[in-house]
């Protein structure tokens, strides 16, 4: 669907070798679901998920898979949409246990190295301050994920499971934002063995909007490029609203998205500022021990995330992959470039 080759052992392996621990599988069923009231996964499509996820975890690796496309009004077949009518949840909630159910006895016998994320970057497709009757919603679809899982026995009974907040924002997720009173309210399910999933992509001038290719450097040092507190400042700003709300009180975190487009056709020295914003990230993140999954979209040419050649099974982006690497060890902050 994004255009990139099969993956192979061979990748994963590549990308164990370059020091990551994990790989994020997303995940889009859509039309691998079958009629209700079963809602049968198509057998086939299964395979090919455990086929990856068994790449990983035989490989020493942690994977964490989803369910990705399928809330999006953006994409056609999606079915797991909080802003539906309160009838038509009914029907969505039934079809996300009996999806969840199959995924989870597929995986009853695999061990902590599988991770379990209930959905992604969940919401009404409108930005915002959230409906409070669809939060609710989403908050509903995560305790249906947490006792679905649950119920499939074997080794799910222990398994980390990760859940979103409203369409995976840091500031949604907490409830502590500067802009918005908070009618709608992230609720975590009664359960011990919970993990928060949240994405980071700020500033998004310089991390993802393809259209502000002037903003190719990141760092509070270079304000010309980024909004003045949007950069360092801003992720541990945010990195601690994420340890109060969460860390402190025993739910593991991860970030199970982050990274910034190449722009390198404005200017070479972006590629600089991608890396040093990854090991800024990473920095911050691990000295709140927050857990980091780099986005990588398969995508090497202008505006993509990529930081390997999914075809040759080559590294594209080293410098990148070293900030990540450096970043996750560090006990002092990076220094920032030097323009």
């Amino acid at each position: 669907a994004w255009g990139n080759p099969t993956i192979t052992e061979k990748l994963i392996k590549k990308v164990k070798a370059q020091g990551f621990k994990s790989i994020r599988i997303p995940v889009s069923y859509l039309s691998k679901i079958g009629a209700g009231p079963n809602y049968t996964i198509d057998s086939k499509w299964l395979d090919r998920v455990q086929e990856v996820v068994d790449m990983c975890v035989d490989n020493g690796l942690y994977a964490i898979i989803n369910i990705h496309g399928d809330g999006y009004y953006t994409v056609k077949g999606s079915w797991l949409l909080c802003g539906e009518s309160a009838s038509e949840q009914k029907t969505i909630k039934a079809k996300y246990e009996k999806v969840w159910e199959q995924i989870a006895k597929r995986f009853k016998n695999y061990d902590e190295h599988l991770v379990f994320e209930s959905m992604n970057e969940e919401f009404d497709n409108t930005y915002g301050n959230p409906n409070p009757e669809y939060y609710n919603n989403i908050n509903a679809y995560n305790q249906i994920f947490v006792d679905a899982v649950r119920k499939a026995g074997g080794k799910n009974n222990s398994r980390y499971l990760l859940i979103p907040g409203w369409n995976t924002d840091i500031n949604f997720t907490t409830g502590d934002c500067d802009s918005y009173t908070m009618e709608a309210k992230f609720v975590i399910p009664n359960d011990s063995r919970i993990m928060i999933s949240v994405h980071y992509y700020s500033p998004w001038e310089f991390c993802g909007e393809e259209g502000y290719d002037t903003f190719y450097k990141w760092g509070d040092s270079v304000k010309k490029f980024v909004k003045p507190r949007q950069s360092e400042s801003l992720v541990n700003r945010q990195f601690d609203k994420l340890y109060n709300a969460f860390i402190k009180n025993g739910y593991g975190v991860v970030i199970g998205e982050y990274g910034s487009i190449d722009r390198t056709s404005k200017d070479k020295s972006n590629t600089i500022y991608r890396a040093y914003f990854a090991e800024y990230v990473n920095y911050a993140a691990h000295q709140r021990n927050i857990v980091t999954v780099y986005w990588d979209n398969g995508y090497n040419g202008k505006h993509g995330f990529g930081l390997f050649d999914r075809t040759k099974c080559t590294v594209t982006q080293p410098e990148i992959i070293k900030g990540i690497i450096n970043g996750a060890k560090a006990t002092k902050a990076p220094k920032a470039p030097t323009e």
